[in-house]
């Protein structure tokens, strides 16, 4: 099974996002509005693993007895991790991992955004960009 979980990691917002805050997605059912309303909802007691396939769940309409074999399914190939989220890439959000894999959004301006991101103790990876150099 492969996983796109990382252990005390700020994933950063994209170098190339226009957003200067964090911003709410809009449009309902999209993927930005499903993962944000997820995470924001339960800061920290989901890991990128859950929050992927979660998403990926509600979009298909799976089934909650077929959950399971669906999970299996979905992390028997690789998947793009957070770095190419749209809250990552668009919405002006960082993605903290603390050290069990768990998931919360930090806004590019807040402070804890920038307590992450100097911390020593807290490894750093770029967001993904929309657009090639």
């Amino acid at each position: 099974m492969h996983s796109t979980n990382y252990r005390n990691t700020l994933i950063l917002a994209s170098s190339d996002s226009t957003a200067t805050t964090g911003v709410t997605p809009s449009k309902p059912g999209s993927i930005a509005e499903l993962q944000h309303t997820l995470v924001q909802q339960r800061p920290y007691q989901l890991t990128s693993d859950d929050l992927l396939f979660e998403v990926n769940a509600a979009r298909k309409g799976v089934p909650a007895e077929e959950r399971e074999a669906a999970r299996a399914e979905f992390f028997a190939k690789p998947q793009a991790c957070l770095r190419a989220s749209p809250l990552v890439k668009q919405f002006g959000w960082g993605v903290h991992h603390d050290d069990q894999e768990r998931i919360a959004l930090v806004a590019v301006d807040s402070d804890e955004y920038q307590r992450l991101n100097e911390s020593p103790d807290v490894k750093k990876v770029a967001g993904m960009r929309s657009k090639r150099p």
